[in-house]
């Protein structure tokens, strides 16, 4: 009988209107006719209509990989037959591919195991293979959603997997290659001027020199450091609690199926995933998760940095302090014609504020690991991949739309070395810290240049052109002196 089905080339869709009737533990239930979720999808839809907070669909693509190496592991150990194997594959990676995003309406907010998506990604995938071998959408026949293509799985581990599969996949794909482009950029300018002297600033006060460059360079270094922490994050997201189903135990999972599982993600994916040795560590907490996001937190505290460093040595134009010139991307006010302003930046700071309060939400959830399982995994996911995103989508534009197209105001970079009074620490060598600070005052308090200030202060012009050389003090280069 089972030689009967034959997959056959359907197009995504369902073209029925109204409701059917789909079945659970539960008892019945009216599923909307063109969609492919079952029931536990539709009771979700009901119970849990809380916010506008969906399911990341980035989280539920990755479903379709987990699903589909299920369903290779079980058919290569022959608890799967070809046929309905390769039916559960084709639905699954249509998850991935995207082809099927709109069978994933459900909120973050529900239950903290995450059963109910991983019974939405169940439910689309066994209805959709249903429909590709002929049969009829919500029979359960011949592809069941828990039988087949949850085999082998419980909620509480196959979502775990999926959480550190997409986390993985994001970091690596999406998040790391733009963080590296902007580290590019900045170095680029950093490189650009290295020799171009510039008054330093500690405390919002005037301080010694040091060049563009190498205030650019802490800046690309900020960043470099804060990545490898992200990158430091992947061996823990690598490790796959699939095979743990309820507690850990691995509970009606086959004998080696941890591990092939874990193998097969890896080849699916070509990445290092490997099955998680200690399978309740891996559904009691979800400590990988927060390392990640405290990593995410660190690169959004150097660009916040970087952000605000830039808009306060852009401000002005003309009253500020005007050693950068940002580029003028759109009109910055509704009522002061001519006004542009670093926006750029400012998203970039908004950025990284979130970040910064969904890596709180991450840790908090992240210790409310209760016994055999933390059921915070929502909104873990959803708020580290939230992070993710905006954080590369903010740092792909303000590469491309801020940091490329900064220029140097010049004239503004030397009036302020000719104006700086901390040009004499490099004198207090010469003539002591007690007197170089007379001098310094003696400038302020006269409105005196501090050439002029230390010469009427027994400093002879010698001495003074000696040690007062801006291009002296910025060091040999980023080792410093």
């Amino acid at each position: 009988m089972t030689d009967t089905y034959t997959l056959h080339d359907t197009p995504v869709g369902i073209k029925a209107t109204g409701t059917r009737i789909e079945t659970d533990s539960m008892g019945r239930i009216e599923v909307p006719a063109h969609h492919y979720w079952g029931a536990q999808t539709q009771r979700s839809l009901v119970h849990f209509s809380i916010g506008r907070d969906i399911m990341p669909i980035e989280l539920c693509r990755a479903y379709g990989i987990v699903k589909k190496a299920a369903a290779l592991v079980n058919l290569a150990d022959g608890r799967l037959p070809q046929w309905k194997a390769d039916a559960i594959v084709r639905a699954a990676d249509e998850v991935t591919e995207g082809k099927l995003d709109s069978e994933f309406p459900l909120f973050v907010w529900q239950t903290g195991s995450g059963t109910q998506t991983n019974m939405n990604a169940n439910e689309v995938i066994a209805n959709r293979a249903i429909q590709l071998l002929g049969g009829d959408i919500g029979s359960k026949k011949p592809v069941h959603p828990n039988d087949d293509v949850n085999m082998g799985q419980s909620s509480n581990d196959s979502f775990p997997t999926t959480m550190h599969v997409v986390t993985l996949l994001e970091i690596e794909n999406t998040l790391v290659p733009r963080i590296k482009a902007l580290i590019a950029a900045i170095r680029s300018k950093s490189d650009q001027w290295m020799d171009v002297v510039k008054i330093g600033r500690t405390h919002l006060q005037d301080a010694v020199p040091l060049t563009v460059g190498q205030e650019w360079s802490g800046w690309a270094q900020q960043l470099e450091d804060a990545l490898d922490a992200v990158q430091a994050s992947i061996p823990g997201l690598a490790q796959l609690a699939a095979g743990g189903t309820a507690v850990g135990t691995g509970l009606n999972a086959p004998a080696g199926f941890s591990k092939a599982i874990a193998s097969k993600i890896a080849e699916l994916t070509g990445k290092p995933f490997v099955t998680a040795p200690n399978k309740f560590a891996a559904l009691g907490g979800l400590d990988a998760m927060v390392r990640a996001s405290a990593g995410l937190r660190g690169i959004a505290v150097a660009l916040m940095k970087i952000a605000n460093d830039m808009r306060w040595l852009g401000s002005g134009p003309r009253c500020g302090l005007g050693e950068l010139h940002l580029p003028e991307n759109e009109p910055g006010s509704s009522i002061m014609p001519g006004k542009v302003n670093p926006t750029q930046c400012e998203a970039m700071v908004m950025i990284a504020t979130q970040v910064l309060g969904n890596d709180t939400a991450v840790a908090f959830a992240g210790a409310q690991g209760n016994l055999e399982l933390n059921v915070m995994r929502p909104v873990i996911v959803a708020n580290v991949l939230h992070a993710i995103r905006i954080m590369a989508d903010g740092c792909h534009n303000f590469r491309i739309f801020s940091v490329e197209g900064t220029t140097l105001d010049e004239k503004n970079l030397q009036k302020y070395i000719e104006d700086s009074v901390m040009l004499v620490t490099a004198l207090s060598p010469a003539v002591g810290y007690d007197k170089a600070a007379a001098i310094a005052h003696r400038a302020m308090e006269k409105d005196e240049t501090l050439r002029e200030a230390a010469l009427a202060s027994g400093v002879d012009e010698e001495t003074f052109n000696k040690y007062v050389d801006p291009r002296k003090m910025v060091g040999k280069g980023l080792a410093g002196a």
